[in-house]
């Protein structure tokens, strides 16, 4: 890789901490928590607190490989160095598809809270988010200090669409009335949650947490990234975690966790059960706003993946350009709007958090596994294996039509590979 451009260090820690949060506090907070009452009730926050103690697992392991490894690509670099070519492939391809797919997811959901909202057409709303795509994609095109300014203007305006959600719930729920209604519904959930429904629930929140792989991935343009990233890691992941604590309970207080589970807008359904109907264009706003936002962090990451396995022959070498100017891979960048808009116009993504789970939980347990074999004992090491055997379990729980298509896209992936190893010359990974 010596003789191959290099991208540029623009970023500082509060750009990269926004990235990061830009990722997590995403349409996550507005979509995940309806899927996760459905499958705990009230104890979707059990399942809230174990998905955030293993993504902490996760945050650690790839900041200590990330300050050893400091370039673009994230884990997909990780397990190749750590662990070797394949493991390094699986952790790449699992990014790459679980996350093209959440691009699409993110660019639909923006253009049903707006043009859906309006009353458009679904072949309008397709329109509208491959305009977002493309818009979004030409952004990170022009560098990465626009992305970070963008992510940081988007992520602004997310934070105050959920502060008046909160705000809003629990005025609503002041009176006596709502107060009383609303704890003997938390009470008596509480009696039907499984061991199993918790793990599941964790499973399927965890996606939202994932944002800070974005960090670790854009490794090649932070400042200092043995300092800078571990601690941007840490300080996305410990905001993003109070957030979502703070939403998840005003929503259960609101409206219960079984009026959650049937609603398809999770805060506007709770905002409707405090009596506080008239902010539910505020979460429509922020739902719009928080998926642009998770989308522009996602081409970036995606784009940068891209470049690392192309760099390595894992996926076409054109896909390892970087521009001259802008200093971007361009090539991945482009490849991977061109991919998101096909889906986009072709098939409806928005159930699609288990799936993103899945490959998401593969990504990290590798991590866990890479950052085990770094020469460092004691509590780290516990971390590590913590994070890698919370991540199995969590896969291993998800619903299983999720886990029959993760399979089925992986199994894909090592039969591609295989046929590519098998045309160049055998010593060639």
């Amino acid at each position: 890789m010596g003789d191959q451009p290099a991208l540029a260090r623009r970023l500082g820690t509060g750009d990269a901490v926004v990235i990061g949060l830009g990722s997590m506090i995403g349409a996550g907070v507005f979509a995940a928590f309806g899927p996760a009452a459905r499958a705990a009730g009230i104890g979707l926050l059990a399942g809230l607190v174990l998905a955030a103690a293993i993504a902490y697992c996760n945050a650690t392991s790839s900041a200590q490989l990330a300050a050893v490894y400091p370039t673009s690509g994230g884990t997909y670099i990780y397990g190749r160095e750590r662990l070797g070519p394949w493991w390094g492939f699986l952790a790449g391809w699992g990014f790459v598809i679980g996350k093209t797919a959440s691009c699409a997811a993110m660019a639909l959901t923006v253009a049903s809270y707006t043009a859906g909202n309006l009353g458009a057409p679904a072949y309008v709303q397709r329109g509208v988010a491959v305009a977002v795509v493309v818009a979004l994609a030409a952004l990170n095109y022009r560098g990465v200090t626009k992305t970070a300014t963008l992510a940081r203007i988007l992520l602004a305006c997310t934070v105050i669409a959920l502060t008046a959600v909160v705000i809003g719930i629990m005025i609503g729920i002041a009176g006596a009335e709502a107060k009383s209604g609303s704890t003997q519904s938390l009470t008596a959930g509480w009696a039907g949650v499984t061991p199993y429904g918790v793990l599941q629930s964790a499973g399927l929140l965890f996606f939202a947490f994932a944002g800070y792989a974005r960090i670790a991935t854009m490794g090649e343009e932070v400042r200092d990234p043995a300092r800078t990233i571990p601690k941007a890691i840490t300080l996305a992941l410990a905001i993003a975690v109070l957030i979502y604590l703070v939403v998840g309970v005003a929503a259960l207080l609101a409206a219960g966790p079984d009026r959650l589970a049937d609603a398809a807008a999770p805060l506007a359904e709770a905002l409707r059960a405090a009596g506080a109907g008239g902010l539910v264009p505020v979460v429509s706003v922020g739902a719009a706003v928080a998926s642009a936002g998770a989308l522009l962090a996602l081409i970036a990451g995606l784009g940068r993946t891209s470049l690392a396995m192309a760099r390595h022959r894992d996926l076409p070498r054109w896909l390892s350009a970087v521009h001259p100017r802008y200093q971007v891979p361009h090539h991945a960048e482009i490849a991977v709007a061109v991919v998101v808009c096909a889906l986009v116009v072709t098939v409806d993504l928005r159930g699609v958090i288990g799936f993103s789970s899945f490959g998401v939980l593969i990504y990290y347990a590798i991590a866990n596994a890479s950052a085990y074999t770094l020469p460092r004992r004691g509590w780290r090491r516990a971390v590590n294996v913590f994070g890698l055997l919370g991540c199995v379990v969590l896969v291993a729980t998800l619903p299983w039509q999720s886990v029959a298509v993760g399979l089925i896209v992986f199994a894909v992936g090592v039969v591609g590979r295989v046929v590519v190893l098998r045309r160049v010359s055998p010593g060639a990974d």
